[in-house]
């Protein structure tokens, strides 16, 4: 008979550990891959709440290496990688205490001096006094903050720091939003 042998369905907390074997995730996106694979809410919870005492589940430390690596290989700034913890489901402050641990890992004034100089040297046709407003712009559109990407074109080149003149920062805090202004 076909269905004697058949296995029963596989539980929330053996799909949340395929999940995970596979790629990080937060608590979030787990609850919503097993609702949508049609565990019920009492068994999600029973399964997440497993999973952090085992410790497989950990959505602070995903934030820390979410932020260490987008900000590490892909050159993006703690704006932007707020902005994605968020569309993660990650709690602010866990997103927060995550960003904080790779931020005293990885060199973001470094970082913010490796791109504006491959970004300056791509764009050599454009003359300097128009190159480094849109080097600001390009540099706070990756999320980095705006009085850090001004100190460091300032510093980089002194001789047209004239061209960032009027360029006002945005609101750095946690919790703003870039475009808001005082």
């Amino acid at each position: 008979m076909p269905g004697k042998n058949a296995a029963p369905p596989p539980t929330a907390y053996r799909r949340a550990v395929l999940r995970l074997a596979r790629r990080d995730q937060t608590a979030a996106e787990l609850r919503r891959a097993l609702a949508e694979k049609g565990h019920a809410a009492e068994e999600i919870e029973a399964a997440i709440e497993r999973l952090r005492r085992e410790r497989y589940l950990d959505d602070r430390g995903y934030a820390e290496r979410f932020a260490r690596s987008r900000m590490a290989h892909q050159g993006i700034g703690r704006a932007r990688i707020r902005q994605g913890l968020r569309q993660r489901g990650v709690a602010r402050t866990e997103a927060e205490d995550g960003l904080n641990a790779a931020l005293a890992e990885v060199d973001e004034q470094a970082l913010v001096d490796a791109l504006a100089r491959r970004y300056w040297k791509l764009h050599v046709r454009v003359e300097p006094d128009r190159r480094l407003p849109r080097l600001w712009a390009f540099l706070v559109r990756r999320g980095f903050p705006a009085g850090l990407v001004r100190e460091r074109l300032f510093a980089l080149w002194p001789r047209w720091s004239d061209a960032l003149e009027g360029l006002d920062p945005l609101d750095e805090s946690p919790g703003g939003h870039a475009g808001e202004r005082d």
